[in-house]
């Protein structure tokens, strides 16, 4: 974008392969998220995808965006990566030196999970000002806006290339070896608690579910809802199906207001999102 944004995903080849009862990716569902959201469309054009394995690439590739082949040094990530898996927490951080190098080369960025679903635009909701260095999103949102009483997501967040945020995934990143088992959303965590951000004076807003929700918590408003992450889920095809249901809830919502102008208001207190079954029971 013009002050040097980017739009980041992560892709493999999981997520670029038809489920086994689906006719569709999670790369379909993201973009066509972007298709179906409200002034989302020309974001695209600010898309990064990273593959990571060369199938990712090739898919990305024929779907004609802008995309990069990550190499990732014989470790092998084409498979599903099951949240907490040893391979899982291994793309994490090779996920967080990839974004390191990003900021390192003066560009801001969002990064967004591929079961992120982008119902409006975002940078509608973010804040401008660039003294702001950091919005993130949390699984469940508190209203206090300390950095200690906070439970980030790094599943989607807003950060600025400068000093401070440099530092901050420097460090970051350097505890990767000092952290066997635990992914760098936890590492990050402890950072944040243990008191990095105000000792690298970052300033950081934390995002409120009512606009950047996910199913640990849902967005109670469809009027101002931006983004829907599949967190608090643990497989594909469950991540897969529910957020398949928020789609056609968000179809359903939009053609349902737009053909009934008359009754618009009822419609939106009375709208409730599918519950998302598969995500829970994939935690049994």
């Amino acid at each position: 974008m013009p002050n040097k944004t980017v739009i980041i995903a992560v892709v493999n080849k999981a997520y670029v392969e038809k489920t086994v009862v689906e006719k569709a990716t999670m790369l379909d569902l993201f973009l066509e998220s972007f298709w179906l959201g409200e002034d989302t469309r020309p974001l695209l054009q600010h898309l990064l995808l990273v593959a990571v394995d060369q199938t990712a690439y090739l898919r990305c590739q024929f779907q004609r965006l802008h995309c990069y082949r990550l190499v990732t040094e014989g470790v092998d990530f084409e498979g599903e990566k099951v949240f907490m898996s040893d391979d899982f927490v291994k793309m994490m951080w090779r996920r967080t030196l990839l974004l390191l190098d990003v900021l390192n080369r003066g560009y801001n960025f969002i990064f967004t999970d591929m079961d992120v679903m982008w119902l409006r635009n975002p940078f509608m909701k973010l804040s401008p000002t660039e003294s702001v260095d950091m919005q993130i999103s949390v699984d469940t949102f508190n209203n206090d806006p300390r950095p200690e009483h906070n439970f980030v997501n790094t599943g989607f967040y807003y950060i600025r290339s400068n000093n401070k945020t440099i530092s901050l995934l420097d460090t970051w990143y350097s505890q990767k070896d000092h952290s066997a088992g635990r992914k760098e959303q936890d590492v990050l965590q402890d950072l944040m608690h243990g008191g990095l951000f105000q000792r690298l004076n970052l300033t950081v807003k934390f995002l409120e579910t009512t606009h950047f929700s996910g199913f640990c918590q849902d967005s109670q408003d469809i009027t101002a809802v931006t983004t829907v992450h599949a967190n608090c889920c643990r497989l594909i095809k469950a991540k897969f199906t529910d957020l398949a249901a928020v789609l056609r809830d968000w179809k359903q919502f939009k053609t349902v207001v737009k053909e009934h102008t008359e009754v618009a208001g009822k419609i939106i207190g009375d709208f409730k999102w599918a519950p998302h079954t598969e995500c829970w029971n994939s935690w049994k």
